[in-house]
This record gives structure tokens, C-alpha cells and sequence, in this order.
């Protein structure tokens, strides 16, 4: 196992982590268009509110995070991310048991979001056990002329 060693965000990490967001919103194929003035900004809201950061660290390399905030009846893992050259070699597991262990203790649930384009994602959240709970639909305002949806 490799060792790592995991931290809580501080306002001085709010850069570096915004920059890693942006790299996750690439990976996954999100259509968020913020750029990282804007993806900054929002990490600071975040932070500042119910939000919860850690940094998860080999050596003196930050390589990945993890933002997550708790709700009465679960935990909401909003972002786990892994640098691509590190991917593969478990350190999200390793990052999940740590905060189970460490961040969750209390938690009975946790609840997270995947794309359904990426399968990646999909298919290393089924590997750590989650099953599909809810599909989130949406449709595209119809343009002009256009009356049925369907």
C-alpha cells in the first residue's frame, strides 16, 4: 500500500484545490464553464460553509482531494479526485477507508453524484460497492416552434 498521509483544507489551499478542480471537471466530462477564477471562488464558498476538504498527500506531492459536507441522515462525497498519473494504484480506497475512519466515523450513509458518460467513474463506484439510487433527468428548453417535448 502506498503510504500517504491526508490533511484538512485551509483558505491557503483554496488554489491549489480550485486548479484540481478544473482538472476533474476535464476528466469527467462535465460541462461546468467556469473558468478557475470562478472555480476559486466557489472553492472558497464551499469552504467557508458546510463544505470539508482533504488533501490527500505522498510526501510532500499533492496528489488528489476529497470535498464532502455531512447531512442528518448521510454524507454527501461531492469531489474525490486522483492526479492521472496516479490513478490506479489505490489511492482513492485507500482515501475512502481513511475517511470512513477518520472523518465519518458517524456517518451511516455516504451519497455521491456520477456522470452517466463517465464510465470510469461508474465502474469504480460499483467496485467500491454503491448501487444506483436515484437517475437525475433533464431536458433541453425547446427552441422556437417546438411544442412537444417528446
Amino acid at each position: 500500500m502506498i503510504p500517504l498521509s491526508f490533511r484538512l483544507a485551509k483558505r491557503g489551499d483554496i488554489p491549489q484545490l480550485a486548479g484540481l478542480n478544473a482538472q476533474l471537471i476535464l476528466d469527467e466530462g462535465h460541462r461546468n464553464p467556469m473558468d478557475l477564477a470562478a472555480l476559486t471562488e466557489r472553492m472558497a464558498r464551499w469552504l467557508d460553509g458546510d463544505y470539508e476538504g482533504v488533501l490527500i498527500e505522498d510526501g510532500s506531492n499533492v496528489v488528489g482531494y476529497a470535498l464532502y459536507r455531512s447531512e442528518p441522515e448521510f454524507v454527501y462525497l461531492r469531489q474525490l479526485f486522483v492526479v492521472p498519473e496516479r490513478r490506479r494504484q489505490g489511492i482513492a480506497r485507500q482515501t475512502l477507508r481513511w475517511l470512513w475512519d477518520h472523518a465519518w466515523q458517524d456517518a451511516a450513509r455516504l451519497r455521491i453524484e456520477v456522470l452517466v458518460d463517465n464510465a470510469a467513474g461508474r465502474l469504480f463506484w460499483m467496485a467500491m460497492g454503491f448501487n444506483e439510487y436515484c437517475i437525475t433527468m433533464e431536458a433541453a428548453r425547446p427552441t422556437d416552434g417546438e411544442t412537444d417535448l417528446g
